[in-house]
């Protein structure tokens, strides 16, 4: 009689890794636009000076900076959830429940940023910023959870 013994090399949540990693470079981007915006683009402050005209430089500068601490704000929490998330599937604890939750959670949230209008505001954000803080970590995330709960093929 033979025993047949198998080691593990690899950690079994080792495709969620590789995403979640990806997801981390990618959020570091999502936290750097804003920051362009504000040093190069000036897409923000066009946004703000069109939506309330009457207002001052220092008013406009006020709003636009609010804004842009918001996003960094949201940003640096996401890469909060990218990293927890991680550490989960290091863990090998609650990858499935943790990759979930935060994708809900991180998707609703760059969901209404995209979206939200406010007073004389048609949309807070700029399109163009809005709709890549919220498609840029879509992929990763959708990728992270595709492979935390469907089981990757046997070799």
């Amino acid at each position: 009689m033979s025993t047949m013994t198998e080691v593990r090399t690899e950690n079994r949540w080792t495709n969620v890794m590789q995403a979640l990693w990806t997801g981390v470079g990618l959020q570091v981007v999502c936290i750097v636009l804003p920051l362009l915006d504000l040093w190069v683009f000036g897409s923000i402050g066009r946004n703000v000076e069109s939506a309330y005209p009457e207002w001052g430089a220092g008013d406009v500068q006020l709003d636009r900076n609010a804004i842009v601490a918001y996003l960094v704000a949201v940003g640096g929490l996401g890469l909060a959830g990218w990293l927890g998330a991680l550490w989960c599937a290091k863990r090998d604890r609650w990858v499935r429940a943790s990759v979930t939750t935060l994708f809900i959670i991180g998707m609703s949230v760059l969901a209404f940023d995209a979206g939200v209008s406010g007073e004389a505001y048609d949309r807070i954000v700029p399109l163009w910023l809005g709709s890549a803080l919220l498609i840029i970590p879509l992929f990763p995330g959708v990728t992270a959870l595709l492979a935390a709960w469907v089981k990757a093929p046997r070799r």
